[in-house]
């Protein structure tokens, strides 16, 4: 434990900033739970995207030219496999962040969400994870472009369905992220 607070432990700090720290440690606390359940969802949606990668499985297109072959269903494990592990990393960094908070921080149970805190090594930890949380987003939304080929058909048949469910996936997960990078930068540079 003595190790624990001499990484997460600031150096003699005032009366103003003691209470700006206990204040947003809470914050903190409560954005990285918030972090950990929204990565739990997505990991939810990664096990539904394995349970479709089934060999040899027709699309609802009527051409045989336009099921999704190996490849698709070997990209799609790739790429499930990949975002789980980038939920799994963002969200055990998280977690390992908010022990930290906590355990360090709080001699009582009722202290749990106020303390001290390195202000520069939790702003790292939380970049680090929304970084995996993104890089999560990435593969997941790719992986779910190659069940939507092994579904509907391969984008390059052109099918209609298979095209706009690939355009409205795309653009809805990109303006997502874009949104949820621009409040990290912000957080991070503020």
């Amino acid at each position: 434990m003595a190790s624990t607070r001499s990484i997460f432990s600031e150096g003699p700090i005032d009366e103003i900033d003691k209470i700006l720290s206990k204040g947003t440690t809470s914050v903190h606390v409560t954005a990285l739970d918030g972090l950990v359940n929204v990565n739990s969802l997505f990991t939810v949606a990664v096990f539904v995207g394995l349970s479709l990668a089934t060999p040899g499985q027709r699309s609802l297109e009527d051409s045989g030219a336009c099921n999704a072959g190996e490849d698709i269903v070997k990209n799609l494990l790739i790429f499930e496999v990949t975002s789980f592990s980038a939920f799994l990393f963002s969200s055990l960094i998280a977690q390992g962040l908010k022990l930290a908070i906590i355990i360090n921080n709080s001699n009582e149970l009722h202290e749990a969400m106020k303390g001290h805190i390195n202000n520069k090594l939790l702003r790292l930890g939380m970049l680090a994870s929304a970084i995996g949380s993104i890089m999560g987003c990435v593969f997941l939304m790719l992986s779910m472009v190659n069940v939507i080929q092994i579904r509907l058909g391969v984008l390059s048949c052109g099918g209609s369905s298979t095209v706009r469910a690939t355009l409205v996936l795309v653009a809805l997960v990109s303006t997502a992220l874009a949104i949820y990078i621009s409040t990290v930068i912000y957080a991070f540079t503020h």
